[in-house]
């Protein structure tokens, strides 16, 4: 459980802002894969948010279900900086295993503190997870980084890392993609925003087409 608390405190963080103004927010998106980091986890899934923001500071949830049966259900915390600095903690949870096990070896959870950087069009995130935990798959110590940029219509990045992103769980390249979007007009005052990214992956030397909406 004590590895829960950190979400407690910024709970508690959000509560004290009850001056600044504060609302929920919910979407959904639908996939047509479910590919993470250059890794592909599961095929037509929904994806759906819920989060809470409070200021700068946001805490949410976010998941997968796949019509293949694969799900996900993560909670997350950050807080935004005005200069483009983001902090933040994830929890990566697998449904099938316990929620409550918090042990090392057979733990539902993993860990991830989050640092991003955003300015102009270009954008830089790093992340680190913390702990052992056995439905993650990871032995603690995993990192990934990643650098965007966003043109006027289309955006690229890259990204590397190692443990639970390469199968051997070295270091490399595993996340190299363009993607572009545009609103498909249903009504005169009703649109579907679409996503389509081209991602390859040079470790696992697999490539991905994945297209998604959001509601």
């Amino acid at each position: 459980m004590k590895k829960v608390k950190i979400f407690a405190v910024v709970v508690i963080a959000l509560l004290a802002t009850s001056s600044v103004k504060a609302q929920f927010s919910a979407n959904a998106d639908v996939v047509s894969s479910y590919v993470w980091r250059g890794v592909k986890y599961s095929g037509v899934s929904i994806q759906p948010t819920l989060q809470y923001t409070a200021g700068s500071f946001a805490i949410g949830t976010w998941g997968s279900s796949g019509f293949d049966g694969f799900s996900e259900a993560d909670l997350y915390a950050k807080y935004s900086f005005d200069f483009g600095l983001s902090l933040g903690v994830t929890d990566y949870y697998y449904p099938g295993t316990k929620y409550f096990d918090y042990s090392k070896a057979t733990g539902a959870h993993g860990y991830e503190i989050n640092l991003g950087y955003a300015t102009g069009g270009f954008s830089l995130s790093a992340n680190y997870i913390l702990n052992e935990a056995g439905s993650a798959a990871t032995t603690g110590g995993d990192k990934y980084f990643e650098l965007g940029y966003a043109f006027e219509s289309f955006s690229i990045f890259a990204g590397a890392g190692d443990g639970w992103h390469t199968p051997d769980a070295k270091f490399g390249v595993v996340n190299v993609g363009i993607s572009t979007s545009k609103d498909i007009k249903i009504t005169d005052t009703f649109s579907v925003p679409l996503k389509v990214s081209a991602i390859v992956n040079p470790t696992t030397e697999n490539l991905f087409l994945v297209a998604s909406i959001t509601l």
